[in-house]
């Protein structure tokens, strides 16, 4: 019997490092062990031809990951200035051949800006039953522009449904769109069971002294980090700490960075570990004994969900989904975002509580077992496909467990 066919569409993929394509890779590898013929077709990889080409052509380089058919697009090159329009033109051509090669059941895009648009153009012209999947950066940054306003609106009335990772980015969607609210839902990501005792301590961590506060990343200004070093600096004058940044700033905001971190000189009591695998990265959370994530905005991050399967005791900023998967007092403490006096006062009031560290990461280690468990998420994925494929009526989508 022929496998239902899916093309996810996304900016990323494995080996490309990045939030998007970590999640496309966990849900693609959940709908391949469910039966679906999974097809992903990337439009921005950075894993490309080591030759160094002055121009080309557009096309696509298929190759097969796990079962997983992954499509990499690339736009021609063919002068020295590249159009958004050209660029867009000849990704929506390259997505149109692989349609008309494999005739793809259903379409599912990951961001609303250039995957959502070209996928529900194609989709919508060809019949063809269409998602997308807000994130995160699309409704809180990307929105903001007025040249996107328009696509992103465009986008929410055509799609035949809509996911979103928190419910502020659906309630934010349902403003720009009315009509998304009647086909939309929210529910958290998922995380795969991690075996932390199978990953050796970082020697970076040898010898670190006092409280050890943690954050994971690639580090920009949604991330709230400037929050986190004035915290931490006022802190300091009372507690021996170690900050641990887990990864480093992105390059485009490397001044503003150093200026930062000039204004609050912690010295020696700040260490920058700079860019790891995701299995480095891992290593280091069993070993902290807060996890921060002051962010402003931050959808439902993976970085959260990691640190809560390490049984981390979580400090986090009450936006997006973090404010709805921790619960205050319970599994961690919750501070207003930008709020650098908060966020000091909750790492001070856990400093000297061994104790309710440890029961807050058990709370936390338990509900990402649980609650954020992948056949929880695959459970939704799948009463969603199934009803679009199964249904025309595209507005009746039954049991699904949203946060």
């Amino acid at each position: 019997m022929n496998k239902t066919k899916i093309c996810i569409t996304t900016i990323e993929y494995p080996p490309d490092i990045g939030g998007v394509g970590e999640s496309v890779h966990r849900i693609a590898k959940m709908l391949d062990n469910s039966g679906y013929e999974v097809h992903i077709a990337v439009f921005r990889s950075s894993q490309r031809s080591s030759v160094d080409e002055t121009y080309r052509r557009a096309g696509y380089e298929t190759t097969v990951q796990d079962r997983i058919f992954v499509h990499r697009i690339q736009s021609s090159i063919s002068s020295d200035i590249t159009e958004l329009s050209g660029y867009l033109s000849d990704i929506y051509f390259q997505l149109k051949l692989l349609y008309q090669k494999y005739q793809y059941d259903l379409f599912h895009a990951f961001f609303l800006i250039e995957t959502g648009y070209v996928t529900t153009l194609l989709a919508k012209e060809n019949d063809v039953p269409v998602i997308n999947s807000v994130r995160g950066a699309d409704l809180h940054k990307h929105i903001f522009s007025p040249k996107n306003h328009g696509p992103i609106s465009w986008v929410l009335d055509n799609s035949d449904w809509t996911t979103f990772v928190s419910r502020t980015l659906q309630k934010r969607a349902g403003l720009i769109s009315p009509n998304s609210k009647i086909k939309s839902c929210a529910f958290w990501n998922s995380i795969t069971p991690i075996d932390f005792e199978n990953l050796s301590k970082p020697e970076k961590m040898n010898g670190l002294p006092g409280l050890i506060i943690g954050t994971t990343g690639r580090f920009r200004g949604k991330k709230g980090i400037e929050y986190l070093l004035e915290a931490c600096s006022k802190l300091s004058k009372e507690v021996e700490i170690t900050l641990l940044l887990i990864g480093d700033f992105i390059a485009k905001e490397k001044s503003y960075w150093e200026q930062e971190l000039k204004n609050y000189d912690l010295g020696s009591r700040l260490q920058i570990t700079g860019m790891n695998t995701r299995q480095e990265t891992l290593a280091y959370l069993p070993h902290l004994d807060i996890f921060a994530i002051p962010s402003l905005t931050d959808g439902c991050p993976n970085a959260l969900l990691e640190a809560m399967s390490a049984g981390c005791a979580i400090v986090g900023s009450n936006a997006d989904a973090i404010g709805e998967i921790i619960e205050d007092g319970v599994s961690g403490l919750l501070v207003n975002p930008a709020n650098s006096a908060e966020l000091a006062a909750a790492l001070r009031y856990l400093a000297d509580k061994s104790e309710l560290r440890s029961q807050f990461g058990k709370a936390a280690k338990i509900k990402a077992q649980t609650q954020l468990a992948p056949q929880v998420e695959l459970n939704n994925w799948l009463s969603i496909y199934q009803e679009l494929l199964d249904s025309s009526n595209l507005v009746r989508i039954p049991e699904l467990k949203v946060v």
